[in-house]
C-alpha cells in the first residue's frame, strides 16, 4: 500500500515539475513562421507618424542569410525576447552581439567555423579556421574600443554598433566580396560615419591605389586603425599602433624614423612629429604631388608647424634616414661606419684586456693558494693620500651626472624597449626626462671644464715648483705607458713579470682622456640637437642626423666601457673585488699602495716625498659609509648596463 502511495506522489510531483518548467520555457517558434512575414520582399514598417513617410525595411532574404556566417542559427537564437507571433513592437529588442561573442569560447567549435573575426579587414589572410578564443578576443577588443562607448545621442547606444560595420542578417566572411567588411568595401563602410575622412582618403595615394587593385595592395582603414581596437588617437598605445602599422608597408622608412629624435620622443609619448603629422592622416599623397605636405615646395611649411622659426636647411633633414644606404644617405652611412668601427675597436681591445687580466690574475692566485678578498682598511694602518677632496668631489659629480645622463639618454635611444617606457613614466614623461637630461649634461660639462680650469690654475698660474708635463705625475701619455702596456700583455701570456706602475697607469689615462673625448663628441653633438633652430642657420639639415648618430653611439660606448671595463679595472679584478673605496676615502693603505704602485713607492722613498703623502687612516664610520655608497652606485651602474644591453639586443643601434 505504501509503495502505491509513493508512486502516486511521485507521478503528481513529476506533473507539477513539468508544469512549472513548461510555464517558464519559451515556446519554440520555427523560422518558417517568421518568414511568413519577413520573407516577403518589400515587407517594411513606416518610421514616421502618418502620411507618406520613410519606411524601415524588414525583409530578410533567407537564401542569403543561410550562406552567411550565422546561417546555422535560428531566428530566436538572436531574437530571444520573441515569445509569440505576431510579436508586439516593444518585444523586439536590439540584438546583443557582444554578449554572445564574449562567451563564444564556451560554444561549439562547429559554430565558430562560420566566423572570420575580421581577419581580411585587418589586412590578414582569412585562411585559418577561426577559433572561439579568437572571436572572443575580437569581441573583447571591441568592448574596450571607442566604438563601444556610449554615443553622443544622450548616451543611448554605442558610437558604432556591430551591425554598423558587419550588417544584420547578411554577415559574410570578410574575404567574401559581399561582406561590408571586405577590403575593397571597408573604406565605404567606415565612411558611412566618417564622411570627411573618406572624402580625403579617396583622393589620397592609398585611396587611388585601392581603385586599381591589380597594381598591388593598398592600405585601407583597418590597416592603420585595426578592425576592432579602435581608440582615441591621442592615447600612446594607439599612436604606437598606427606608427607600427605604417611600417607594415614602409618598413625601412619606419626604421629610419624611429632612429631620429622625432621617433624616439614620439614613441615614449612625447610631443614630436609622427607619420601622419608630415604625411597627412587621410590625405596622404605622393612626394611629387604639389598638394603633398612633403613636396619640396611645401616641406618648409610643414616643418614650421612645429619649428616656428625653421629655416630652409630644415628641409634637408633626413626624417627616415638610415646608416645602411650610401646612395640615399651618404653622410649618415659614413658617420655610422666610423662610429661603429670606433665602438668595435675600443670594446674588442678592452674586453680582451680585461678577460686576459682576470684569467692571469686568477691563475697566479690559485697557484699561491690565495683567494680574492674584500679589502677593508683597518684604522691602525698608515695611509697614503692618492686623491685630494676636490678630486673626489669632482668624481662624485661626474658619477651622478653620467648615471642621470645614461638613464635619460639611453631611454630615448632604446625607446622601443619596455623598460624605456617605464623609466620615462617614472621620470614624469619624456619631456621631463629630456629636461633632466639637459640639466645633467650642464652639470657634466661644468664638472669637466671646471676640473681643467682648476688644473690649469694650479699647474700654470699658481705653481709652486716646475711641473714636468710628461713626468710621472702627469696624466699626459708618455713612452712608459706604451712599455707598460706591452709588458702587461707579456705578463698575460706568462712571458714576463707584472710591470711596476707609477702614479698613473695607461688604462687610467685612457679613462681620464676618454672623458674629455666624450665631452667634445657628445657635448658638441648634444648642443646641436638642443638648439636646432639656431644651428640650422649655418648647418645643413643632414648635420642633425649625423649629430644624432655621433651622440648616441659615443654615449653607448661611454656607458658600456664605464659600467663594465672601468668597474672591472677598479673594483672587480682579483685583489680589488668587490669594491675599492679609494675615491671615497682618498687614500690607500701603505701596504696596498706599495702593491699597486711599486714604481711610485720606490720613487717617493728615494726622493723623500713619501712622508708628505702619509695621512691618517679613515674612521670606521667613513669606511662603512664608503662601502654603502660604493655598492649603491655600482648596483645602479650595473642595472643601467643590463638595461642598455637589453635595449641593444632588442633593437640594436642604427
Amino acid at each position: 500500500m505504501q509503495r502505491v502511495i509513493n508512486l502516486c506522489l511521485g507521478i503528481l510531483f513529476a506533473f507539477f515539475l513539468q508544469g512549472m518548467i513548461g510555464a517558464d520555457a519559451a515556446p519554440v517558434i520555427p523560422d518558417t513562421q517568421c518568414q511568413e512575414c519577413h520573407g516577403n520582399k518589400g515587407f517594411a514598417v513606416p518610421i514616421g507618424i502618418h502620411g507618406e513617410t520613410e519606411r524601415k525595411p524588414l525583409h530578410v532574404d533567407e537564401d542569403q542569410f543561410r550562406t552567411s556566417v550565422h546561417g546555422r542559427l535560428q531566428c530566436l537564437d538572436c531574437h530571444a525576447q520573441i515569445t509569440r507571433l505576431p510579436h508586439a513592437k516593444g518585444e523586439l529588442q536590439p540584438v546583443d552581439c557582444l554578449s554572445c561573442h564574449l562567451t563564444l569560447q564556451k560554444e561549439s567549435p562547429a559554430l565558430m567555423t562560420q566566423i572570420n573575426a575580421g581577419l581580411a579587414m585587418s589586412g590578414l589572410s582569412p585562411n585559418a579556421t577561426p577559433t572561439p578564443a579568437r572571436a572572443n578576443r575580437a569581441a573583447g577588443f571591441y568592448r574596450d574600443s571607442i566604438h563601444a562607448q556610449p554615443g553622443k545621442n544622450g548616451g543611448k547606444g554605442a558610437n558604432a554598433e556591430c551591425k554598423a560595420c558587419h550588417g544584420t542578417h547578411e554577415v559574410f566572411r570578410s574575404d567574401d566580396w559581399r561582406a561590408s567588411t571586405h577590403r575593397l568595401s571597408s573604406p565605404q563602410t567606415c565612411g558611412a560615419c566618417h564622411a570627411k575622412a573618406l572624402e580625403l582618403y579617396r583622393h589620397s595615394v592609398h585611396g587611388a591605389a585601392l581603385q586599381t587593385p591589380w597594381k598591388g595592395k593598398s592600405a585601407v582603414c583597418a590597416d592603420c586603425h585595426s578592425s576592432h581596437q579602435i581608440n582615441d588617437s591621442k592615447r600612446l598605445s594607439v599612436r604606437r599602433s598606427i606608427t607600427e602599422n605604417c611600417g607594415e608597408c614602409h618598413a625601412e622608412a619606419l626604421a629610419g624614423y624611429l632612429g631620429t629624435y622625432h621617433g624616439q620622443l614620439s614613441w615614449l609619448g612625447g610631443t614630436a612629429a609622427r607619420c601622419y603629422d608630415c604625411h597627412a592622416p587621410h590625405d596622404t599623397r605622393r612626394v611629387d604631388d604639389p598638394r603633398s605636405k612633403t613636396h619640396p615646395d611645401n616641406q618648409l611649411k610643414a616643418c614650421r608647424e612645429c619649428h616656428k622659426e625653421a629655416t630652409e636647411s630644415f628641409t634637408s633633414f633626413r626624417p627616415h634616414g638610415t646608416t645602411h644606404d650610401f646612395k640615399k644617405y651618404p653622410e649618415m652611412w659614413i658617420a655610422g661606419k666610423v662610429m661603429v668601427g670606433l665602438v668595435a675597436l675600443v670594446l674588442i681591445f678592452f674586453y680582451t684586456h680585461s678577460g686576459l687580466w682576470f684569467y692571469r690574475s686568477w691563475q697566479e692566485r690559485a697557484a699561491l693558494g690565495l683567494q680574492p678578498r674584500i679589502h677593508v682598511p683597518g684604522i691602525e694602518e698608515r695611509h697614503v693620500r692618492r686623491f685630494t677632496w676636490p678630486w673626489r668631489v669632482n668624481h662624485w659629480l661626474l658619477v651622478i651626472a653620467v648615471m642621470t645622463l645614461t638613464a635619460t639618454g639611453m631611454t630615448a635611444m632604446f625607446s622601443g624597449s619596455l623598460w624605456a617606457t617605464r623609466i620615462a613614466q617614472l621620470l614624469g614623461g619624456p619631456e621631463r626626462a629630456a629636461l633632466l637630461h639637459r640639466v645633467a649634461a650642464v652639470g657634466f660639462v661644468l664638472a669637466v671644464v671646471g676640473h681643467f680650469i682648476a688644473l690649469f690654475y694650479k699647474l700654470v698660474i699658481k705653481r709652486k715648483k716646475p711641473f714636468v708635463w710628461f713626468g710621472p705625475d702627469s696624466l699626459l701619455p708618455r713612452k712608459k705607458d706604451w712599455t707598460d702596456m706591452v709588458s702587461m700583455f707579456k705578463w698575460f701570456f706568462g712571458k714576463g713579470p707584472l710591470p711596476a706602475f707609477d702614479r698613473w697607469t695607461y688604462w687610467e689615462k685612457f679613462d681620464y682622456w676618454a672623458v674629455g673625448w666624450g665631452l667634445v663628441v657628445i657635448g658638441s653633438s648634444g648642443i646641436i640637437l638642443w638648439f636646432p633652430t639656431f644651428f640650422a642657420r649655418f648647418l645643413p639639415g643632414w648635420a642633425f642626423n649625423v649629430a644624432t648618430i655621433a651622440h648616441g653611439m659615443e654615449a653607448f660606448l661611454a656607458v658600456v666601457t664605464l659600467f663594465s671595463i672601468h668597474f672591472f679595472n677598479n673594483h672587480f679584478r682579483p685583489g680589488k673585488f668587490p669594491l675599492d673605496i679609494v675615491m671615497f676615502v682618498g687614500g690607500w693603505s701603505l701596504e696596498e699602495f706599495q702593491h699597486e704602485r711599486p714604481e711610485e713607492f720606490r720613487r717617493l722613498t728615494e726622493e723623500g716625498g713619501l712622508q708628505e703623502r702619509l695621512v691618517p687612516p679613515p674612521s670606521r664610520r667613513a669606511v662603512i659609509l664608503s662601502h654603502v655608497a660604493g655598492f649603491t652606485l655600482i648596483g645602479i651602474g650595473l642595472t643601467l648596463l643590463v638595461l642598455v644591453a637589453i635595449g641593444f639586443f632588442q633593437q640594436g643601434v642604427w
